[in-house]
């Protein structure tokens, strides 16, 4: 039960500075005063009571969470608090995500400029349902909603400095860029096709119970454009659920600054790292939030990047009409774009990028499911024991300056630490991207991660879909979480089942 005398409140919020501010050039949290940091450090502190739910724990999102009916659109409704003006966005930003682009020339002219080489003709094709993707094989839906990046390593040192001062991420592979699209317009071919071979591997937990976990491996078949430089690294994402974006972008970079440890000063194994990037909208510095390796700064930023990466759509963010297309690849760079100067200087011109930003920013999150069950109270104390918190953290109180107001504010439950961490070599991709070496990844929010396959018919877990169940997921972790993963395969059966009784409420 959370204490909330004011000696402990006041404390507790001494002891979170401290711990946020010591030891590093963190930005400091302005938005709260005195008596609203006791508070909030007072319900965002650590659970010490399982013997019941804490309070407004079932209120995942705050004040934004939906309430509505668990079915296959439960990651579909907007927030529960926003205006009546503001459902008219959401709905108007809903339309232009679910929106299939077309080819140039075309009579659509609002919705031309597919390409010329793309994963996807709609936001809606990758991001299914709102939910998670998954791996192509074995399922009848497209696999659009899974693609791999890839790049080369620097060199050169002007290479090497363009990415050390942040003015790339990656180095485009020549020919291929940094995204394989698999689809084209008519007149030109794909770019290949991604081929998965999994490997079973047995793994044996204490108490007998033998889990067979696959790993992957990955080429490019049938490639359109010649052969790929020798040195090509690839990267597979599937595309991860959208709920709740909006409310992670309005955590405090002090709330998130304060968990981390890059050189595991308290030597407790976990030294999560903040990635910085840099805003294409500002030119800024800033911290990076989104995306598997935390490599975009806003929702804006990742929508932007989706457009052109995903579907060769340009924006006012991102003003690339040929898309990912290279100088290797002439006949993508001579095909025509649907930029129509009567209707703005892109193919998606505003309010486009601002409709689906807002769309993106208010799909809600919905309410947890039995959180006073008994079983779903002990599968918590032990994700707390076996040490899960140190990285998924449980809890957060936004800005009361975020841009949003419903999003102002709010208690919320993402459990996240918004940082990078080394996660072993069994997971590594070894591709580095901007600051994240080839091991790291965000921590990914697990919050409605029990309605995967209520809402995405699946239960494919992890940034590659290679894990078949929670299980799975969990006995992938290693680096920084191996301890954490040796606790849960130490566990017998029943507690095993009450950690996933309680990821599953979530």
């Amino acid at each position: 039960m959370i204490r909330t005398t004011l000696a402990f409140a006041v404390g507790t919020a001494a002891l979170f500075v401290a711990a946020a501010f010591a030891g590093n050039d963190a930005p400091v949290r302005t938005d709260l005063t005195d008596e609203d940091l006791a508070r909030v450090a007072a319900v965002t502190a650590p659970a010490e009571d399982f013997t019941e739910a804490e309070p407004f724990e079932a209120m995942q999102g705050g004040a934004a969470t939906s309430r509505k009916k668990i079915n296959r659109d439960a990651f579909s409704n907007f927030s529960a608090n926003i205006s009546f003006a503001e459902e008219e966005t959401f709905k108007l930003g809903n339309a232009l995500f679910r929106k299939l682009w077309v080819s140039s020339p075309s009579s659509t002219q609002a919705s031309d400029g597919l390409g010329p080489l793309f994963n996807a003709r709609a936001c809606q094709s990758c991001h299914l349902k709102d939910g998670r993707g998954h791996p192509p094989e074995g399922i009848e839906e497209s696999s659009a909603s899974m693609f791999l990046r890839v790049s080369v390593p620097p060199s050169t040192p002007e290479e090497e400095a363009m990415i050390a001062n942040l003015e790339t991420d990656v180095i485009a592979e020549p020919t291929y860029g940094t995204q394989i699209q698999d689809l084209a317009v008519p007149g030109l071919h794909g770019e290949g096709t991604m081929e998965i071979t999994y490997t079973e591997q047995e793994v044996t937990l204490d108490d007998g119970t033998v889990v067979s976990l696959r790993a992957p491996e990955y080429a490019l078949t049938d490639p359109g454009y010649g052969e790929l430089h020798p040195d090509a690294m690839f990267s597979p994402r599937i595309a991860p659920p959208m709920i709740g974006l909006g409310l992670l972008e309005a955590v405090p970079e002090a709330d998130i600054a304060a968990w981390a440890d890059p050189d595991d000063a308290d030597s407790d194994g976990i030294s999560g790292r903040l990635r910085h990037v840099r805003d294409p909208e500002t030119g800024e510095v800033v911290l990076g939030r989104f995306g598997w390796k935390s490599g975009a700064p806003s929702v804006r930023a990742q929508t932007a990047g989706a457009f052109a990466g995903d579907i060769g759509i340009s924006t006012p963010l991102v003003n690339k009409p040929h898309g990912d297309c290279t100088a290797n690849q002439p006949d993508c760079l001579a095909a025509q774009t649907g930029e129509q100067a009567r209707l703005g200087e892109t193919e998606a011109p505003d309010p486009v990028l601002d409709l689906v930003t807002f769309y993106s920013q208010n799909l809600a999150v919905p309410a947890r499911r039995d959180v006073d069950d008994p079983t779903v109270l002990a599968g918590k104390e032990l994700f707390y024991g076996l040490g899960c918190t140190s990285c998924h953290r449980p809890k957060y109180v936004t800005s009361r300056e975020a841009e949003i107001d419903a999003l102002k504010f709010q208690l919320i439950w993402p459990y996240t630490d918004m940082l990078l961490h080394d996660m072993g070599e069994g997971l590594a991709d070894h591709r580095p991207e901007g600051t994240a070496n080839g091991y790291e990844w965000r921590t990914p929010p697990l919050w409605g991660i029990g309605l995967t396959e209520t809402v995405s018919g699946h239960t494919l877990f992890l940034h590659d879909g290679r894990a078949r169940s929670l299980t799975e997921a969990i006995l992938w972790h290693g680096g920084e979480a191996q301890a954490a993963r040796d606790g849960f395969a130490a566990l017998d059966a029943a507690d095993r089942d009450a950690v996933l009784t309680f990821l599953e409420s979530l």
